[in-house]
């Protein structure tokens, strides 16, 4: 019977030993987020965004311009 005990003990220092650590950083991501200074959200993290949101959009648009080549190729009669 005293073996069931132990467990739940263990289980319960483990996880409060490693949420006393942690820091809640929701907050401050809160007032970054919600700061009105003409960004649209996608870029207001930083640096780090901007780049990308860059990449995404060049990878979106040279894959549509890749895609729309190959449609119009096919499109076109071979010998």
């Amino acid at each position: 019977m005293n073996h069931l005990l132990k467990v739940p003990v263990v289980a319960s220092r483990a996880f409060s030993s490693t949420a006393g650590r942690l820091r809640n950083k929701v907050p401050e991501a809160q007032k970054l987020f919600q700061m009105d200074n003409g960004l649209p959200v996608h870029i207001k993290g930083g640096t780090t965004d901007v780049l990308m949101y860059r990449a995404t959009m060049t990878l979106t648009i040279a894959g549509t311009g890749y895609s729309l080549y190959w449609l119009l190729f096919a499109a076109m009669p071979h010998k």
